[in-house]
């Protein structure tokens, strides 16, 4: 039974089922923080109370960091035992059927690692009461951050950097979990490339809007 739960397939469908879940929270998040271009501050102050304080909220927010944990250490045992697998370089002139994106899954993830972190530090962190700020007032938190060129070149990479990864999550969830069909692969693929477009771009246009408008 343990060989089959920890195996490399059991991990993938496990990883497919946490991106999943994550590709729907990502919109979600997306959709709050457009409330900071507002110039009422009250509007992304009473939505970010109510995601802090809601019961049910606050129980999809452990199913979230528990997803989290498990996407990134089943990516990182994965990785690692494709590491082992193949110790040595192939030689010149073979060829791999993998793909560009998923070779540096391992990288841009560690990126999003980085990133998630330090948002933690500057958000999350606050309402917990371990770093100083203004928990009901995100709204300030968020714009102080924003003028801070270091803090939004990070961002601005990050978010471009999961562009890449969620192209290659989106599409190999779907294939792990073996929905694979002639008609419909396609079109996961046109939407795969939609969704890493519109996200990224979106927080983006946020950090630059906060950075250079406001």
């Amino acid at each position: 039974m343990s060989k089959i739960l920890f195996s490399s397939i059991s991990k993938k469908f496990v990883m497919a089922l946490a991106g999943i879940f994550l590709l729907t929270f990502l919109p979600v998040h997306l959709i709050i923080n457009l409330l900071l271009l507002s110039d009422n501050p009250a509007q992304f102050n009473s939505a970010a109370h109510f995601m802090a304080t809601f019961p049910l909220v606050k129980i999809m927010e452990i199913v979230l960091f528990a997803t989290i944990l498990v996407h990134i250490t089943w990516g990182i045992m994965l990785q690692i035992q494709n590491w082992f697998a193949r110790p040595v370089g192939y030689v010149s002139g073979s060829k791999t059927e993998t793909s560009f994106f998923s070779k540096f899954m391992i990288w841009t993830g560690a990126s999003i690692m980085i990133f998630l972190i330090l948002h933690l530090f500057n958000f999350y962190f606050i309402k917990l009461g371990l770093v100083k700020g203004n928990p009901e007032d995100f709204y300030s938190v968020a714009h102080n951050l924003f003028k801070i060129p270091l803090y939004n070149y990070i961002y601005l990479t990050c978010f471009a950097l999961l562009g890449f990864h969620l192209f290659h999550a989106f599409s190999s969830a779907f294939q792990t979990l073996g929905l694979n069909h002639r008609i419909w692969t396609p079109v996961v693929k046109v939407v795969a490339l939609i969704y890493s477009i519109v996200i990224p771009i979106s927080f983006a246009f946020i950090s630059i809007s906060l950075w250079l408008f406001r």
